[in-house]
């Protein structure tokens, strides 16, 4: 979908230290904007509530490089909902909470290699590898294999950097492609010859059911897939986000340090402020007519902005202002309708007891001085998180 990227504001938006300001002057200046060859930009948050819950309106981005629907999120209607009854009891909030222990022990045992040192790149040394490490422990994969994991994220996200050339993206998705389907294989291959299976993720989606039947390899392989892109990716994203914002504002970050108990409302407002995930596409099956007046062709490809949304005055006060104690936060960044995402309340909880941990260790760090902090695409994140901190 390259018609976005060839709109110069909105190819450059997200690479943006600070955007918020830029995505509240693209609303107001034109809540829906045609972006030419039936792509249509939305900027307003009724719009995008409403287009989310439209039953003619379908996930846009399905195989994420692969020629098989990834599952859930490149689903939609009764095949769609059929898989979500099956996976969102594994991760709704009662569950992912047996894990915080796990994502605790996990972030500080990161800290502990640079804390010494008064300096890091947070990002490349903690926010990237926690989520990693954290999904091979859920899957029951072997920990050190967490490099080859980074190195298949980077490869299959170049698919949306701008700064890549079209062809060597699509280059680097077919070599992840191919790397995380041959990985996961064996692992299947090799968990056919045990007697039981093992207790974790792969474990159990090797022994549920649905309607009945086990899931087949290929489904199996297709779910895998979506969970390994949204655990290591959208959680690194957002810690990076998160903390760069933090080393930036020390009045925010002092008053967290102070009052720790306020970090879940402080991650669903850093989470609206920042939208780590920027966007996402729709396709629009029949004609729709949005609240706004404006109408979206049948055959039309809508890319909604979750940033712009959770700036839009109407649906939050003050925007522009980040509130530690706002109340009602009913932010786009998880998206919102039947592909809602999945694991919000895992990523939630990531965030959140990690967050915990870095603050109780290392209370007060700046960016480096002198450094330029060099955002990346969708989703959005500081490439490298140059920090300093007493000693």
């Amino acid at each position: 979908m390259a018609r976005v990227f060839s709109d110069p504001v909105l190819a450059t938006i997200h690479s943006k230290t600070a955007p918020q300001q830029t995505y509240i002057d693209l609303a107001s200046k034109c809540p829906v904007r045609d972006l030419g060859e039936g792509v249509y930009a939305l900027f307003r948050m009724d719009d995008i509530r409403y287009l989310n819950r439209h039953p003619a309106v379908e996930q846009g981005f399905k195989y994420l490089g692969s020629d098989r629907p990834a599952i859930p999120l490149g689903l939609d209607g009764e095949e769609h909902r059929k898989y979500r009854k099956l996976l969102d009891p594994v991760f709704a909030p009662r569950q992912v909470a047996l894990l915080a222990d796990k994502v605790r022990i996990q972030a500080h045992e990161l800290i502990d290699g640079f804390v010494d040192r008064g300096a890091a790149d947070a990002f490349n040394e903690w926010c990237e590898p926690l989520p990693s490490l954290i999904f091979l422990s859920i899957m029951g994969l072997p920990m050190e294999d967490h490099a080859e994991f980074l190195r298949f994220k980077h490869l299959i996200l170049s698919d949306s950097q701008t700064d890549v050339p079209e062809d060597e993206r699509v280059a680097n998705v077919a070599e992840a492609v191919q790397w995380i389907q041959g990985y996961f294989n064996r692992d299947l291959d090799a968990r056919e010859t045990e007697s039981e299976p093992r207790d974790d993720m792969i474990g159990w989606l090797l022994s549920t059911e649905v309607d009945g039947d086990r899931l087949t390899r290929p489904e199996v392989l297709d779910i895998l897939g979506m969970l390994l892109l949204a655990g290591l990716d959208t959680i690194a994203s957002s810690l990076g986000c998160i903390l760069s914002y933090f080393a930036r504002t020390p009045q925010h970050r002092e008053r967290l340090v102070a009052e720790p108990q306020l970090v879940s409302t402080a991650v669903e407002e850093l989470m609206r402020f920042e939208s780590p995930v920027t966007a996402a596409y729709r396709l629009v099956t029949d004609d729709v007519t949005l609240p706004s007046g404006a109408s979206l062709p049948a055959g039309s490809w809508a890319w909604v902005s979750w940033a712009a949304a959770n700036l839009d005055p109407d649906a939050f006060p003050n925007p522009l202002e980040v509130d530690l104690d706002r109340k009602r936060n009913a932010h786009m960044s998880f998206a919102s309708g039947a592909h809602r995402c999945l694991g919000s309340h895992l990523a939630r909880l990531e965030m959140g007891v990690s967050l915990t941990a870095w603050h109780e260790r290392i209370p007060v760090y700046e960016i480096e001085p002198g450094a330029t902090l060099h955002y990346s695409g969708n989703p959005r994140a500081p490439r490298t998180l140059p920090l300093v901190w007493p000693t």
